[in-house]
Order: C-alpha cells, then structure tokens, then sequence
C-alpha cells in the first residue's frame, strides 16, 4: 500500500494555516482522498474560504471560486459559446478547476445549483448539445450559511444528496481563537498565500496514488453488513421522515476506507464508519416536525441510531 505520508504531511500543513479546526480539515481530505465532494456549513468567519484554498494550494492544482448570488446563471458556472468572426467559440466557465469553491451555494437559484450538481455527478458539463470532460481531479467544495435564509435557495433533498459529506464548521476553541490574533500580530494574511508557512504541495500524481491507495483499502464482510444495517436502519427510525439511500451506504463505504488510509491501515474497523457516520449521513436524512420542535439535530438521532446497532467485533 502506497503510504499516506504525502497526504499526513499536507494536513499537517492545512492545522498550520487553520487553527482549531483539525476535525473539518481532516474531513475535508477524506473527501478529496474519496473522489467525493462535501456540503461545509458553517457562520461567517469560520475559516471556510481559507481551508479550501490552503488545501488548494497544498496540492499545487487549479483553484477556482465562485460566489454563488441570486442572478447567478448557468452558463456564469459552465461557459458558453461566444460568436466571432470565425464563427462560435467556446469559452469555459470556473467550473473548469480542479478544486471549485462554490461559495453560498445556497444563494444561486435551483437551476444554477443544478448545474453545478449535475458537474458533480457526472463530471462533465454540456454546452448547447457539446459535452466537455472536466479535469481529473475535479473537486467541489460548497459553502453555507445557516443562520441565514433570507434570499436563498435550499437544495433539494435529491441534490444534497450527492454530496459525499456534509462538513459543520464550528467556532474554534479559545486558545485557538488567540493563537489567530497572534499570527495575524506576526503578519499572516488569509488572502496572501505567501503568509500561509507551507511546504511542497502533493503533486498530482501523488494525489492519483493515494486515491488509488484508498481503493484497495479491504472492508470485511462484517463490516460492510454494519454499513448497510446503519443505513437500512435511518429508514426505519420514528424520528426521520426520510432515510438515507443506497448511496449513502457507498459513500459511507468510500469515506472510511479513506480514514483507514489516513491511519496507516489497509482495512476498514467498525470505528471508522461509526465516526464517519455523522458527516456522511446527517445531510440524507429528513427530521420529523416533532423532533424539529423538541430541538433535536439529525446527529442527536444518528447517536441515538447507533447506540441500539451492535459493531462487528
């Protein structure tokens, strides 16, 4: 197995850069060492901006960002065709990057947000009946606000769902908060990447070897019946209107191979998928009114979930 050294070294970089937040940022390679993309939620402020563009950076790949407003079209993500003198000429959109932040995701309208989702999946755009291939790589990393909703556009449960991982950005703990303002006293900037202290980043080739890596990461039989079972069993809990999809159990599957590669192993333990559980799955399930009203969150019923589910030993 091709050792994860190049992708602890680059995280390593990304703790440097954003402070207090090794959860996210942990998950944030998950995604990339998956071939997924992630939904990041979070308040203003949070870091959301600088750990896309650091991870960007430390890759050494194409960074491309839009900010997602209400007058947001189609062809504004994708490109369009431009006459001339020698006729039409296609000029690409940002979608053309090999890390996309899509900021405020939520802000576009639903046939923007389509557009880009429909890059997601099938990581191709098609311009007036001409299909492009987009870059290898190609990763999308979207931003939310959810305090905010005036002025925005939720995604569809259907499209959200595409997303490999919903990743909740918190505020950052105390000594965190000071180490911040005693870099920014030292000189960083969030937007100079000259200030962000990082190493050689992870050439491309590095990148396609560690996600081949992951791949032939092994999930026991055992395990892979724990995954279904946690998936199958959002179906049927009392506290969900909707459950999550066969999808989910893919996902879920990809995810904690990615971890076990982070750990330095070459199999999947129950652990893996339990911890990934949260950020694979909380954004495919559905509240019911009632646990809404009595404030519980989707993870509040995803730990409960997990509780009454016997791990593989």
């Amino acid at each position: 197995m091709t050792p994860p050294d190049a992708a602890l070294r680059l995280l390593g970089d990304l703790e440097q850069v954003v402070l207090g937040q090794q959860a996210v940022l942990r998950q944030l390679m998950i995604t990339l060492l998956a071939r997924g993309h992630a939904l990041v939620e979070g308040v203003p402020g949070t870091a959301k901006t600088l750990a896309v563009r650091a991870l960007a950076r430390g890759l050494g790949l194409a960074f491309g960002r839009v900010q997602f407003t209400p007058d947001l079209m189609p062809t504004d993500l994708v490109g369009v065709n431009i006459l001339g003198d020698a006729g039409f000429t296609y000029k690409p959109g940002p979608v053309f990057a090999d890390l996309l932040l899509a900021d405020e995701i939520n802000r576009a309208p639903p046939k923007t947000q389509a557009a880009l989702l429909e890059a997601m999946e099938e990581r191709q755009v098609t311009v007036d009946g001409k299909t492009r291939a987009l870059p290898a790589p190609f990763t999308v990393f979207a931003t939310q606000n959810p305090v905010e909703y005036e002025g925005t556009y939720p995604l569809p449960e259907a499209q959200v769902d595409r997303f490999l991982m919903k990743i909740v950005v918190d505020y950052p703990p105390a000594e965190a908060e000071q180490a911040i303002l005693d870099r920014h006293e030292a000189g960083f900037r969030a937007d100079d990447e000259a200030t962000y202290s990082m190493g050689e980043p992870m050439t491309r080739e590095e990148l396609v070897e560690r996600r081949a890596a992951v791949d032939g990461v092994h999930m026991d039989e055992r395990v892979r019946r724990y995954v279904t079972d946690i998936v199958r069993a959002t179906r049927d809990d009392a506290a969900f209107v909707l459950g999550a999809s066969p999808r989910a159990g893919v996902a879920l599957f990809q995810a904690a191979r990615a971890e076990a590669y982070l750990q330095g192993r070459d199999f999947v333990t129950p652990d893996d998928v339990k911890s990934l559980s949260f950020p694979v799955l909380r954004h495919r399930v559905v509240l019911t009114a009632e646990a809404e009203v009595e404030g519980r969150s989707s993870d509040d019923e995803l730990r409960s979930l997990l509780e009454t589910l016997e791990a593989p030993r």
